[in-house]
């Protein structure tokens, strides 16, 4: 039998919720209530039983939940430097963006600075916050000199701080500067303008009257407002068409406003902007059309969606590989599985160029329905057409043949598919080797997969440990057991109380591992009972 290794195990904030965990640091930051960028007299300490759960993730969410920045910053210099530090947790670049914006958007210019110069990040990325921070509040001059500031220390790596400023001075109308500015630069021949840059620089010329606006550039505009899901100034620009461009809005304006709507669910108004379309002499054509399929399929309303292909048919368009594939994913959202077989089969037989998607929705629906061999007869077709595969399907073949007590043909499956063009990740294992676990005489097995997983760079989880030990306790093999369960409190690892019967590791462990254990669990209840007195609290409020 072999042992996992003792390697880095997965962090605990992946294996607990983290919401709970967020709630407690948030309730201790308001009892702690930090009230400028460096409190005096006040202790960091009580976050320290945080330590273990520390990720870029919780960091993240915990800044984000802050509504008074002096705590998110207190939080933040705390896990700077946390002690202890079981995990050897450091800052990524999200969560200093996260705590910068915060900063920023309150107006704490200094703090925020000081912050990233002692950590070695003022970079042009979060210069070019700053100079925008400082545009926003009509600060023009310290957005310039914050720019002059990024040209001295980055030298050639400014562009994050070009594009900012220049989008400072052109919403401060300061419009002769931005040319200057522009001219300077190209010249200087050390920052490579992008698109960006030269979308200001349209806008400039378009305010100063050298450019005529036309209805591509208003196009582009409703498009990028509908992609930000802003259809309030998608509509504005729409109404701009009507008034100041020669030409009338054309099937790229109607169906990027109705892909718009659709994306946002608002089908009521998707289907008033399709009747204003034909209404207006404006065909539209296939893509119009799917937009709205697509959306509402997603919705799982498939018999509306085919009404919607009925209509365009009518309407003299036809349909594409596109249009019934959305049909077909309609068909498993809306859990009509077999009819999604047969559609699917409708499909092939058209001769209709099916993709990888097509495949994987269609092999899902054979693992729900418990029909393993059509899903791996389909898995080996898509490999001989080229098409990489999707772990998830794998996952719920998995799951499907340990339901139907096929457990052998999942241990020859999760072996053989590395050979078929897909690497097993975490849930893989974890499906196969806790029902290995649960079954007896197959612990062996455990030790050789554990040893493949290790060796692919997937860390034993939570779930796993608490399946082997579970297992190694059942048939008697203390010694691996006691092993394990070691390796668990040497990294602070919590294990649900699922997993095993802490009486039973009780009767079976000696005091010192006992205790050990203990010291663990009750500093999980102390942050879980913490989170659910303030849940508590909050639904009382």
């Amino acid at each position: 039998m072999a042992l996992p290794s003792t390697r880095a195990i997965a962090n605990s904030a992946q294996v607990l919720d983290l919401i709970p965990i967020v709630n407690s640091i948030t309730s201790l930051l308001q009892t702690l209530n930090p009230r400028n960028p460096i409190p005096i007299n006040l202790t960091s300490s009580p976050l320290s039983r945080f330590s273990p759960f520390l990720d870029p993730n919780l960091v993240t969410l915990v800044i984000h939940k802050q509504t008074n920045p002096y705590h998110a910053l207190f939080f933040f210099n705390w896990a700077s430097n946390p002690n202890p530090n079981p995990y050897n947790y450091s800052h990524n670049h999200t969560c200093y963006e996260a705590i910068t914006d915060l900063l920023l958007r309150h107006s704490l210019f200094h703090p925020t600075v000081k912050l990233l110069e002692k950590s070695q990040k003022l970079s042009d990325f979060f210069v070019g916050k700053i100079i925008k921070a400082y545009g926003d509040r009509g600060n023009i001059k310290a957005a310039i000199f914050w720019f002059n500031k990024a040209k001295s220390f980055e030298k050639d790596k400014y562009f994050y701080s070009f594009n900012s400023i220049l989008g400072v001075l052109v919403k401060a109308n300061l419009i002769d500067l931005v040319e200057t500015l522009f001219d300077n630069v190209v010249k200087e021949g050390v920052v490579q303008p992008d698109v960006s840059s030269y979308t200001i620089l349209m806008r400039v010329l378009c305010k100063k009257g050298m450019v005529e606006t036309n209805l591509i550039a208003y196009n582009t505009l409703i498009n990028g407002y509908c992609k930000k899901g802003d259809l309030e100034s998608a509509n504005l620009v729409f109404d701009k068409i009507l008034t100041e461009v020669d030409s009338l809005p054309d099937v790229v304006t109607y169906t990027t406003l109705i892909d718009g709507y659709c994306r946002k669910g608002e089908f009521v108004e998707a289907k008033r902007c399709l009747n204003m379309m034909m209404k207006a002499g404006c065909s539209p054509n296939v893509v119009t059309y799917n937009a709205i399929i697509y959306a509402l399929c997603l919705k799982g309303e498939v018999d509306e969606a085919k009404k919607m292909i009925t209509e365009m048919t009518l309407n003299g368009v036809k349909d594409n590989t596109a249009t019934h594939l959305n049909i077909l994913k309609g068909l498993a959202v809306a859990g009509r599985s077999l009819e999604a077989l047969e559609y699917f089969k409708w499909m092939a037989g058209c001769n209709m160029n099916l993709d990888a998607k097509a495949y994987i929705v269609v092999v899902k629906e054979y693992c729900k329905l418990r029909k393993i061999d059509e899903a791996i007869f389909l898995l080996k077709g898509m490999c001989e057409r080229g098409f990489s595969h999707n772990v998830s399907c794998f996952n719920l073949m998995f799951r499907a043949l340990i339901e139907l007590n096929a457990l052998d043909r999942a241990v020859l499956l999760l072996k053989q598919m590395p050979q078929m063009g897909c690497m097993p990740n975490s849930v893989s294992y974890r499906t196969v080797i806790c029902s290995l676990c649960g079954t007896e005489g197959r612990m062996r097995e455990v030790g050789y997969l554990v040893d493949d997983m290790l060796r692919y760079g997937i860390p034993v989880d939570a779930t796993m440990y608490g399946c082997m030990l579970e297992g190694y306790s059942k048939t008697g093999n203390e010694d691996v057991a006691m092993q394990v369960f070691n390796e668990m409190i040497g990294k602070s690892y919590i294990i649900s109380s699922e997993s095993f019967s802490v009486f039973d590791i009780c009767r079976t462990f000696p005091v010192v591992e006992r205790d050990g254990y203990r010291k663990i669990l009750d500093k999980h209840l102390q942050i879980t009972q913490g989170s659910s007195k303030e849940n508590s609290r909050e639904e009382n409020l």
